[in-house]
């Protein structure tokens, strides 16, 4: 079995060269980021004591895999060459999230440690949301596809697709919630949930209509609004 994925893998490389750079040269781009900052306590509260470089090249090595598995598939794409309207798409959506709850952090003034602070900022966040493409998007997503493909053989690829997607975004919004409940208002934890519910949903989608890097670049654009500029400037003007 895995000298079949191997093989496959290999021959991938050979047909789908771009594919596999843009994702090589994303992957040793944020090993970089995170070699820079590894010496730092902030990835601590997500890992904690394991070297974060051990987190992101573990991680890289995992994506190249999972990613292979869904491209032998024909389903999902790492990178769509022209891909213009994914990358505006996913850019002026992100924005459009990261304002709603902005506004909703002016109105609940969320703890003034949600963030990890400027300038460091500017290299964690591209590293924690790649971490997170793969674990929360790429892993569950391909080992579900594999799985119902594999028992389910009567189920078109249609219908997997989906059931996959609404199943996989749930699981951020799940892990994500679960330390707001008792220290917020209901409606607060609940609208947290569903905003999350939804980032999760549209990015999917958008890795199903364009690609891999489309789906990442929506997180580094909401990151960059709702954690770095605002993270920066709320400390500012809410404390």
């Amino acid at each position: 079995m895995g000298y079949v994925i191997m093989s496959k893998i290999k021959e991938l490389v050979t047909s789908e060269k771009l594919q596999y750079l843009i994702f090589v040269i994303l992957s040793i781009s944020v090993t970089m980021m995170t070699w820079i900052i590894s010496n730092l306590p902030l990835f601590e509260r997500y890992f904690g004591k394991i070297n974060p470089l051990i987190i992101i090249i573990s991680t890289s090595i995992l994506g190249v895999i999972l990613l292979s598995l869904l491209l032998a598939k024909g389903q999902f794409l790492i990178y769509k060459k022209g891909n213009i309207n994914g990358i505006l798409l996913s850019a002026g959506l992100a924005a459009l999230f990261a304002a709603v709850i902005i506004l909703v952090d002016i109105k609940v003034v969320f703890p003034n440690d949600i963030d990890v602070l400027f300038p460091q900022s500017l290299l964690f966040y591209p590293a924690i949301g790649f971490i997170v493409e793969v674990l929360f998007h790429i892993l569950p997503m391909s080992l579900l596809f594999f799985l119902l493909s594999t028992f389910f053989k009567r189920i078109s690829n249609r219908l997997i697709i989906w059931i996959c997607i609404l199943t996989v975004s749930i699981l951020e919004p799940v892990y994500q919630t679960i330390s707001f409940i008792g220290h917020y208002p209901s409606w607060t934890v609940f609208y947290i949930g569903f905003h999350i519910l939804l980032i999760n949903l549209v990015q999917l989608l958008i890795f199903k209509r364009y690609d891999f890097i489309s789906m990442y670049l929506f997180r580094l654009v909401y990151y960059l609004i709702w954690h770095i500029i605002w993270g920066y400037m709320r400390l500012e003007l809410l404390f």
